[in-house]
């Protein structure tokens, strides 16, 4: 029934996605300002910042959550349009 969903509506699951984005993307910023030193051959940083190249990875598993409740809310609205005929 995509005719009567609205443009500005959200799915179950789309915050997550987001969000998961966004930290993914600070996790790449860190990780190469984090590895940009090595590099260039400067002092390299101290170790809190390597760990905030794990960012991309927490934000991977983010999205990927958010993807996995997408995909559980289309099939319960699957199952329920089939419940329904």
């Amino acid at each position: 029934m995509r005719d009567k969903t609205q443009t500005n509506s959200t799915e179950p699951g789309d915050r997550l996605i987001r969000a998961g984005a966004v930290v993914f993307f600070l996790g790449a910023l860190a990780t190469l300002v984090t590895v940009a030193p090595l590099f260039l051959g400067d002092k390299p940083f101290p170790t809190y910042m390597y760990l905030l190249s794990m960012l991309m990875g927490v934000g991977f598993l983010l999205a990927a959550a958010g993807v996995l409740r997408s995909v559980t809310a289309g099939r319960r609205q699957a199952r329920a349009a089939a419940a329904e005929r």
